[in-house]
């Protein structure tokens, strides 16, 4: 709870350098809610509903991972990113071409890579 309070606020105040109507009444009342509450939530004696929870990271332009603490990314987009990149690297399809391309010729990796090219220009990609 204490790492979600420290990175809300830092999230809010980060906001206010750069515009500074983001005071902890503008949050709460973007969010709906009463000051109090917000501030509660900021200074870590309350934790909020996980909806709300959402509502914070969308306004923030933050993960809700980011805000409860399990990633140090900020941006949600990276880390829908890094969920494609891992699910590839997972997927036993992807492991076959990943070998077989290390293990190929340069000349043999140069020609995988124009018959890719090819395929995108079909748009059988």
């Amino acid at each position: 709870m204490e790492k979600f309070a420290q990175r809300l606020k830092h999230c809010r105040e980060q906001k206010k350098l750069s515009n500074p109507n983001w005071t902890q009444k503008y949050v709460a009342d973007k969010i709906g809610m009463a000051r109090t509450t917000y501030t509660a939530y900021e200074n870590g004696t309350k934790l909020p509903p996980l909806d709300i929870v959402d509502s914070l990271a969308t306004l923030l332009e933050v993960s809700t991972d980011y805000l409860l603490g399990r990633t140090d990314i900020k941006d949600h987009n990276t880390i829908n990113a890094n969920s494609e990149f891992e699910a590839w690297v997972n997927d036993p399809r992807s492991k076959i071409l990943f070998k077989e391309f290390n293990e190929s010729s340069e000349e043999q990796k140069e020609a995988m890579l124009k018959m890719w090219e090819i395929l995108k220009s079909q748009g059988k990609l």
